[in-house]
């Protein structure tokens, strides 16, 4: 399985992290099911919202784009293109900024944590570590075929 396989798979696991607090800040389900910290006190905090929208919307957009993003990137097309791996870098580094700012948020300001936000968060950052591990093998093979 290709690098790229692994964080499409990861991103769609992001997907349904982000789309269940989603369907939980639109009042779609009634409870979230956290057994571990104040899910509902960082979902219903001011600063759940970013922008005008549910942060866990702006996730479940992230986790598409990535999806989409590393999905095209195991085409035999783009499988060996380092412009995608650097596509991914930058967009997974953009991805982990915002869930650390996040966090930081809910360590000092909000004082309560979520274990869904702390998942994507995790998530998050295995997919930035995989896609740089996939673009140092991309700089390497383009080095030795040079």
């Amino acid at each position: 399985m290709t690098k790229r396989m692994i964080v499409a798979a990861l991103a769609l696991a992001g997907i349904f992290v982000a789309l269940y607090l989603l369907l939980y800040k639109l009042g779609t389900i009634g409870a979230l099911n956290c057994s571990v910290g104040s899910c509902e006190t960082v979902n219903t905090s001011k600063w759940a919202t970013f922008l005008g929208l549910p942060v866990a919307g702006w996730g479940v957009g992230f986790y598409i784009g990535m999806f989409a993003l590393a999905l095209m990137g195991t085409a035999e097309r783009f499988s060996q293109s380092r412009a995608v791996s650097s596509l991914l870098v930058y967009y997974s580094g953009v991805g982990v900024l915002f869930s650390a700012w996040l966090t930081w948020l809910e360590l000092f300001v909000i004082h309560a944590i979520c274990q869904w936000c702390v998942v994507s968060a995790v998530l998050v950052t295995v997919i930035f570590v995989i896609c740089i591990v996939d673009q140092r093998r991309e700089s390497a093979a383009e080095r030795s075929s040079a």
